[in-house]
C-alpha cells in the first residue's frame, strides 16, 4: 500500500467530518498529493489499512483471463475499442440477440489492457460504469445519421461487421455493414450501452430508437460481460487480442 493512497483516504474521512448537518463542506483547502507522501510512509497508517486492503485485494485480483497483446483505446480506431465493440456483438446471445453491429463509446473506456494476465480489477478500471448492455432499432437513414455524429467526433467503437471512410474533417464519406451498402430504408439492430443509447457522448440519432430491449440486472453490467468473455478465452487456454483492422478510415 502506497502511502499516498493511504493520505488519499485519510483526507476523504476528513472531507466527510467537516461537513455540516446540512451535508455541505463548511472548510476547504486544496491540498497537493503527489509523490512526496511515498518517501516517508507513515508505519501506522499503512497498518492500519492492512485488514482493508487485504479484503479489497481478496476481491479484485482474481484473473478472469489473459491479453495476448497491450490494448489501449485512441481514434479513429483502436484494438481496444474494436474489442470491447466485439464483445457486445458476443455477449447477446445470451438474450437470443443477432446486432447487425454495435457500438462502444470511447470515453466509456477509462484505462488501456496491458498484456498477460487481467484481473477483475483491470476490468473495472476499464469500465468502471454501471452500464448496461442495451438492444434498439434504428433505420438506416438514421444509422448514416449516426456514423456520421460518430466521424464527426473523430470515431468510436465499433463491432467488425462496420466498414466506414471519413475525411480529415470527420466527414463520412462511405459507411457498409456486413460489406453491403447501408440502405437508408432498411431497418438495423444495434447492441450497445444503455447510457449512448440515450444519445448521450454526442450520438443523438439513437434518440429514434425502435424495440429496445434493455436488461437491467445487475448481471447484465457491461463490466460482467467483459469478464465472462475473458473467461471463456481462459477455459479454453486462450488468451484475447484484438487488432486495428480498417473499420474507420481517413481518406
Amino acid at each position: 500500500m502506497r502511502n499516498g493512497k493511504i493520505l488519499t483516504l485519510i483526507l476523504a474521512v476528513m472531507l466527510l467530518s467537516a461537513c455540516g448537518s446540512t451535508g455541505y463542506v463548511t472548510t476547504r483547502s486544496r491540498i497537493l498529493i503527489d509523490s512526496r507522501y511515498d518517501a516517508h510512509p507513515d508505519s501506522a497508517a499503512e497498518a492500519f489499512m492492512v485488514p482493508y486492503k487485504a479484503h479489497v485485494d481478496s476481491m479484485m485480483n482474481p484473473i478472469v483471463g489473459y491479453a495476448a497483446s497491450d490494448m489501449s483505446t485512441y481514434q479513429p480506431e483502436s484494438p481496444q475499442s474494436n474489442l470491447f465493440a466485439d464483445i457486445l456483438v458476443w455477449g447477446s446471445k445470451k438474450f437470443n440477440e443477432s446486432p447487425d453491429f454495435a457500438v462502444y463509446n470511447i470515453g466509456g473506456i477509462r484505462a488501456a489492457l496491458s498484456k498477460g494476465p487481467v484481473t477483475i480489477g483491470d476490468v473495472l478500471d476499464m469500465a468502471p460504469f454501471e452500464n448496461k448492455i442495451c438492444f434498439l432499432t434504428l433505420t438506416g437513414d438514421k444509422v448514416l445519421e449516426l456514423f456520421q455524429q460518430m466521424t464527426g467526433q473523430g470515431g468510436q467503437g465499433v463491432s467488425h461487421s462496420v466498414r466506414l471512410v471519413m475525411n480529415k474533417s470527420g466527414k463520412l464519406l462511405s459507411a457498409t455493414i456486413n460489406g453491403k451498402d447501408v440502405d437508408p430504408k432498411a431497418s438495423y439492430r444495434i447492441a450497445t450501452l444503455d447510457y449512448v443509447a440515450q444519445g448521450n457522448d454526442k450520438m443523438d440519432a439513437f434518440k429514434a430508437k425502435t424495440d429496445v430491449i434493455q436488461p437491467t440486472a445487475e448481471e447484465n453490467n457491461v463490466r460482467y460481460i467483459i469478464m465472462d468473455y475473458f473467461r471463456s478465452f481462459m477455459k479454453e487456454n486462450k488468451a484475447v487480442d484484438s487488432k486495428v483492422e480498417g473499420r474507420i478510415t481517413v481518406r
